[in-house]
C-alpha cells in the first residue's frame, strides 16, 4: 500500500522548514529560492499559516515565524515534566564542566537542539534551542545514529555497535573545525532511547583529561536521569 500524503501539509511544512537555520526573517524571494516553490504558491500558503499564527507578514513584506511554533514547542519541550528533569542535568552538568550542555533528538535527517545551557564562559559554544544541524557530523549525531538508524553498510553496522559498547562518542572539528564534543544516549527507566546529552566547547579547551572528564559527567548524568524518566 502506497504511503498516504497530503501535499498541501507537505508544502506548507516546508514552508515552515526554511527558517530552520535560525534565520529571523525572509522574503518572498527568498522563500521562493530555498523551497523551490512557485512565490503564488508560497503567498496562498502563507496566508493559511498566517490565519492559525505560523507565519506573520511585516509592513516591509518580509515573513517571520508566528507565537504558534514556540506555543507547540513549550508543550512539547515540558511533556511528562521530562524537560524539566533534563533542564536541571544540563545546568549540572554546565556547572561542573564549564562546557556548553545540550540534549538532541533526531529530526528526520537532522538532529535538533531540544534543550540547552550554555557555558558561562566568555568565550565558548553557543547554542541556541531549536537550532538544527546535521545528523552525520558531530558526537551527538553519531549517538543518534547509533540508536536510530538501521546500519547500511558492515562498515556502520560495527561503528554503531562499538558506539553502543562504548556508550560515548566524541568529535573533534567536525561540524566546525573550533569544536568539540562528547556525547552519551539518555535512556529511560525501560531502556527506551529518548535523546543525546552532549557537552561541547571549543576545541583547543578539550584536552584528552577534559574530554575524559566529560564523558564520566556525561553518564553520571544520564544514569540519574534514567532513574528519574519512567
Amino acid at each position: 500500500m502506497a504511503e498516504e500524503r497530503v501535499e498541501a501539509v507537505e508544502r506548507a511544512l516546508t514552508l515552515l522548514e526554511a527558517f530552520a537555520d535560525g534565520a529571523p526573517q525572509l522574503s518572498l524571494a527568498e522563500l521562493a529560492a530555498r523551497t523551490g516553490f512557485y512565490k503564488s504558491t508560497i503567498l496562498r500558503l502563507a496566508r493559511s499559516l498566517e490565519r492559525f499564527g505560523y507565519l506573520v507578514r511585516g509592513d516591509d513584506g518580509a515573513f517571520r515565524l508566528g507565537p504558534a511554533p514556540a506555543r507547540l514547542g513549550a508543550l512539547y519541550r515540558d511533556r511528562a515534566d521530562h524537560g524539566g528533569l533534563i533542564r536541571a542535568a544540563l545546568r549540572r552538568l554546565r556547572d561542573a564542566s564549564s562546557f556548553t550542555a545540550s540534549f538532541y533528538l533526531r529530526s528526520g535527517e537532522t538532529r535538533t537542539c531540544l534543550y540547552r545551557e550554555n557555558s558561562e564562559r566568555e568565550i565558548r559554544h553557543h547554542l541556541e534551542e531549536g537550532a538544527r544541524l546535521p545528523l552525520t557530523l558531530g558526537a551527538a549525531g553519531k549517538v543518534l545514529l547509533a540508536y536510530t538508524e538501521k546500519p547500511a553498510t558492515d562498515t556502520q553496522r560495527r561503528a554503531a555497535q562499538k558506539l553502543r559498547r562504548d556508550g560515548y562518542a566524541v568529535s573533534q572539528g567536525e561540524r566546525d573545525p573550533f569544536i568539540a564534543a562528547v556525547a552519551v544516549p539518555l535512556l529511560d527507566a525501560g531502556g527506551a532511547f529518548q535523546g543525546a546529552l552532549c557537552l561541547s566547547g571549543l576545541a583547543a579547551q578539550f584536552t584528552e583529561g577534559q574530554k575524559e572528564h566529560c564523558r564520566d559527567l556525561l553518564r553520571q548524568a544520564a544514569a540519574e536521569l534514567q532513574d528519574q524518566l519512567r
